[in-house]
């Protein structure tokens, strides 16, 4: 089974570039492949549904770049294919003299990545907010809610109407480069390819590694829980409202969400998961705790993060605790109001001598694209990074003789 481009991957990032590859090259051939029975089902299908403005990115960084450009593709995607989107806004709430301090730098972090935020006081934010408590806020307009499933179908369709394929319960066994191809072996027989492009997600470490590639992370899951407002709190706000972030912590707190259905979703926290892909609590796979044991980064990672991590497990095992994060700015909720959802899982690139990847990490060969990192807002940002991973491409067929690199994704 031949073709021109291979991607492995089936989320919002996989799909995106296998859509723009084939409408740059509508002469070539592009198929996915994807080792589920359906698209979507891991990161992309547990997501928050947040359309990030780009915040707290560092200014300059791929993931500022990204996610800017992403904030006007998403909202031109969507509304070229019909799906619902609202850009309600964000208010990022300080309740601390110390979170106040901390709203001054990321003031100047949004001004800085092309942002206008709004400053607000505390008696502004009761007038836009009011059951929301805070002393001031941020208020950044253009961050809104849309279903980023709905958007990874979306594009599925457009890459099949352009002459692509896609191939579901297919996992890949093997990759194996070599000088006129890339071979694929899959659990539905071997797939050859011109070029490759690898969007692995929380397998990306694996894949890397089955690819040849000397591996120098590994991919550490973080489970992100979260609870779902009982419906009667479904105008408890109007925009989504968080935290300001602690600059020590690498994750962004827990904070009121509207999604596009109409709920209200809190969190999520940040827990170590035991499991790749297992979504519900006590989910554990041996294998996956054995790869984290033997990783020097981990124990680095969770040595200089211990104590934030405790906290972690104990707000996961509690209620009350979780209740209290949201409580500082919400403070009318109760324990009866917090109802199950489901958990998401992030796939954080860890390096060996214990640093989180924090922007996209992208490995490659003369015929292979590995995206070994690709951290929030990647769902935000699934256009751009695809149009950026097509253009690499072009650049890999100018070299190897393919074909002029002349074609513009889309």
């Amino acid at each position: 089974m031949k073709t021109d481009f291979l991607v492995v991957g089936g989320g919002i990032v996989g799909l995106s570039t296998a859509m723009q590859l084939a409408l740059s090259y509508p002469d070539a051939s592009v198929r996915v492949l994807e080792k589920e029975r359906r698209l979507a089902v891991h990161q992309t299908g547990h997501n928050s549904g947040v359309i990030h403005a780009g915040v707290y990115y560092e200014p300059g960084s791929l993931k500022a770049k990204f996610c800017r450009a992403g904030v006007e593709a998403t909202i031109a995607f969507c509304t070229r294919h019909q799906i619902p989107f609202e850009q309600c806004g964000k208010l990022l709430v300080a309740t601390t003299p110390v979170e106040l301090e901390r709203m001054d730098a990321l003031e100047e972090r949004c001004r800085a990545n092309g942002l206008d935020p709004e400053r607000l006081s505390a008696e502004e934010l009761e007038d836009r907010e009011p059951n929301i408590t805070g002393l001031g806020a941020l208020f950044v307009r253009v961050t809104g809610i849309v279903d980023y499933s709905a958007m990874a179908h979306a594009m599925a369709r457009e890459l099949e109407e352009a002459g692509g394929t896609i191939e579901l319960d297919c996992a890949v066994t093997a990759i194996a480069e070599g000088p006129d191809l890339v071979s694929v072996a899959t659990t539905k027989g071997i797939f050859e390819a011109a070029q490759l492009v690898v969007c692995g997600g929380l397998q990306a470490d694996r894949l890397a590694r089955m690819a040849g590639f000397d591996v120098d992370f590994q991919i550490v899951p973080f489970r992100g829980e979260y609870y779902r407002l009982n419906a009667r709190h479904n105008d408890i706000i109007k925009h989504l409202i968080y935290p300001i972030p602690d600059p020590a912590l690498p994750f962004l707190g827990v904070h009121l969400t509207r999604m596009i259905d109409g709920s209200v979703t809190v969190g999520p926290n940040a827990v170590l998961g035991f499991a790749r892909e297992g979504y519900s609590k006590g989910s554990v796979d041996f294998g996956d705790i054995a790869s984290m044991l033997r990783f020097p980064g981990f124990w680095r990672v969770m040595g200089a993060n211990l104590f934030s991590g405790i906290r972690e497990f104990r707000n996961s095992l509690s209620k009350k605790r979780y209740l209290a994060l949201c409580r500082k700015y919400a403070p009318s909720l109760a324990l009866e109001d917090l109802e199950p959802y489901p958990a998401g899982i992030r796939a954080q690139a860890v390096m060996k001598d214990g640093a989180l990847v924090h922007d996209f990490l992208i490995r490659e060969t003369p015929r292979m694209l590995h995206v070994c990192n690709a951290p929030s807002p990647a769902a935000t940002s699934s256009l751009p990074i695809g149009a950026h991973l097509v253009n690499r491409i072009g650049l890999q067929r100018e070299v190897l003789g393919l074909a002029p690199a002349s074609a513009t994704a889309a």
